[in-house]
């Protein structure tokens, strides 16, 4: 079987974002944080906890099956990350089959922690950043 999901860096995501592409229709961020979503998203990004993601999947792929790209992420994107990517692609697969579209589901590396300390000042990219969370949390 080929990899379910690929990954894809900070900067391939900023230049995804600014190419012209429309989010959520071109492509979905989804964010799987959960209390640690305070203190700023990548814009346009849809928040699918990670605690309650098995809930709520079925209707993440009702609601994307048009769209071809759908990027996850978490904080580090070490496991939450990648094992909403794997659900996904794997209950996409399941619903939709044959009549799927060609599409594709990426991890961002290093999630949202990493995207933040080069993006955090880029309005195009991120939103809600909160300058007191990240000071307390990863200094």
């Amino acid at each position: 079987m080929s990899q379910i999901y690929k990954f894809m860096n900070g900067d391939e995501l900023a230049d995804l974002m600014k190419s012209g592409k429309v989010p959520q229709k071109d492509f979905l961020v989804v964010d799987v944080r959960d209390e640690d979503y305070a203190g700023g998203n990548i814009k346009g990004s849809l928040n699918q906890p990670s605690a309650e993601f098995l809930m709520n999947v079925d209707g993440l792929v009702k609601k994307t099956k048009d769209v071809p790209v759908v990027i996850f992420h978490c904080a580090l994107s070490q496991v939450r990350g990648p094992k909403a990517a794997r659900i996904y692609a794997e209950t996409r697969r399941n619903a939709l089959g044959k009549s799927d579209i060609p599409h594709e589901v990426i991890v961002l590396r290093d999630g949202f922690t990493q995207f933040q300390v080069k993006y955090k000042d880029d309005p195009e990219l991120v939103e809600n950043w909160d300058k007191d969370v990240w000071a307390s949390d990863w200094s």
